[in-house]
């Protein structure tokens, strides 16, 4: 299968561009990075049209990510403390498209405001579901657990415990993968969309996985994962700024 007309941009751990004038503001805090290896035949059919699977060493990858959401804003106004702010787990695959822009496509958003969610689905033809989350800290390990609420399949969840291990001074050529993206790929209205963000270098740690029950990946469509993650990460977080999207608008997340 070729992949591009254009080579994939090389893959930076600082963003490749700045937003001055930011879309939309947020942090993304109390990362855990969750990766399985996929084969690009397999996750193909399930992206935008105008984009194919982005791979490192003919391998792309399936991710589960767990974060907590931290007061999202638009344009320059300051963040919404209740509404935008909530814990969220998705379902993430790798683009690149025509343009060589490297990307991710979420298949599934689970996050715990319904407001945001149906916004989000309506407006914007998102995947979100609403879903009932925790984030809990015990000294070194993070538990984030989901369940869904709506629209379904109800009772679709995820279990995650993370134990944080010593931070990452040189990360390998796959933590740059799969933690550096600059832009989102979605359809929007029948059309392809790509929406860039910015934001300061992952500060990541490595960690041990210590639980992970979940079927939000069979959930998105995907076949379900077999094995540990080849990739298990924790990061505290930073600040992100979206520019606007290429055609037509958007709204983002991780």
């Amino acid at each position: 299968m070729s992949l591009t007309p254009f080579a994939p941009e090389p893959i930076t751990a600082d963003p490749p561009s700045t937003t001055e004038n930011p879309l939309l503001t947020q942090s993304w805090l109390d990362l855990a990075f969750l990766h399985w290896a996929a084969d690009p035949a397999d996750v193909a059919p399930l992206l935008p049209a105008g984009t194919v699977p982005d791979t490192l060493d003919g391998v792309t990858y399936v991710g589960l990510v767990a974060f907590r959401m931290h007061r999202v804003g638009w344009f320059r106004l300051p963040g919404v403390p209740y509404l935008g702010t909530f814990p969220e787990t998705n379902v993430r695959l790798y683009s690149v498209d025509a343009h060589g822009r490297r990307g991710v496509v979420f298949r599934s958003l689970d996050a715990s405001r319904l407001i945001p969610v149906a916004v989000a689905r309506t407006a914007f033809r998102l995947p979100y579901l609403w879903s009932r989350m925790t984030i809990r800290h015990s000294d070194d390990t993070i538990t984030y657990t989901s369940t869904r609420r709506w629209p379904g399949p109800r009772g679709a969840h995820s279990r995650i415990t993370i134990r944080i291990r010593e931070s990452v001074q040189d990360p390998t050529g796959l933590e740059h993968f799969l933690t550096a993206r600059w832009g989102m790929h979605n359809t929007f209205l029948g059309r392809q969309m790509y929406l860039p963000n910015t934001h300061p270098r992952w500060p990541l740690h490595r960690a041990d996985l210590v639980e992970c029950e979940e079927d939000l990946i069979a959930a998105a469509g995907l076949t379900e994962p077999v094995g540990d993650p080849v990739s298990v990460l924790y990061s505290p977080g930073v600040p992100v700024r979206f520019g606007r999207p290429a055609r037509p608008g958007g709204i983002p997340t991780p």
